[in-house]
């Protein structure tokens, strides 16, 4: 489990595609403190495996399902990746609740500069747009966001200078692919709210009065 608070940016050293998935090799400095063989370490928002560590890098195997659902697929040697490692119990919690769990792949279509912020608009499929609201969370490859608009299955969000200058959310262009995770609390109130079970407490109503639609 992730923050979306991101702790370093990377480089791809090496991406190597199989039959069934692919191997990574990333060059980084500052999350290889503690780290060990097993760990997981969102990139670029997609919770990996740690399968081998040196003095300035990391290796992760790749599956072929995260090809399919990531940008991963167009990864190449030379790329930025924002690294977070996976939250601890005694860490605070400065953005929302990341699963490194990519739902599915946005575009930026537009990127505004402002005297002190930057406005950046993706779009999604519309089968995902239920999950993003205005005022709530959203991962933007890894990042966590606050969504300050949406029309249609378009969302937008206010990034300050810090995170903008921070991330690799500074480099990508109108047009790019990002990875997408939407805030896992729509999913189980979605859930809840399917279910059809008459003793559950969470209600419409209930959402609604605590603030939470």
């Amino acid at each position: 489990m992730f923050t979306g608070i991101i702790e370093e940016i990377g480089s791809v050293i090496e991406f190597s595609k199989f039959s069934n998935g692919a191997g990574l090799k990333i060059r980084c400095n500052t999350i290889l403190d503690d780290i060990k063989v097993g760990d997981s370490i969102s990139i670029n928002g997609c919770c990996q495996t740690v399968t081998s560590f040196g003095d300035n890098f990391f290796t992760a195997d790749v599956s072929d399902e995260t090809l399919k659902v990531t940008t991963f697929v167009n990864m190449k040697s030379g790329d930025r990746v924002n690294l977070e490692r996976a939250l601890t119990p005694s860490a605070r919690m400065g953005g929302h609740i990341v699963q490194g769990h990519v739902d599915c792949k946005g575009r930026l279509i537009n990127i505004e500069k402002l005297s002190d912020f930057y406005n950046m608009s993706f779009e999604v499929d519309n089968e995902y747009t239920k999950y993003i609201v205005q005022k709530g969370s959203i991962a933007v490859n890894g990042v966590s966001l606050t969504i300050a608009d949406v029309t249609g299955n378009v969302f937008k969000t206010a990034v300050i200078p810090h995170t903008y200058l921070n991330t690799t959310l500074s480099v990508i262009k109108n047009g790019d692919f990002v990875n997408i995770e939407t805030d896992i609390l729509g999913r189980y109130i979605e859930k809840l709210l399917s279910t059809g079970n008459n003793n559950s407490r969470i209600s419409e109503s209930f959402l609604i009065e605590n603030g939470f639609m």
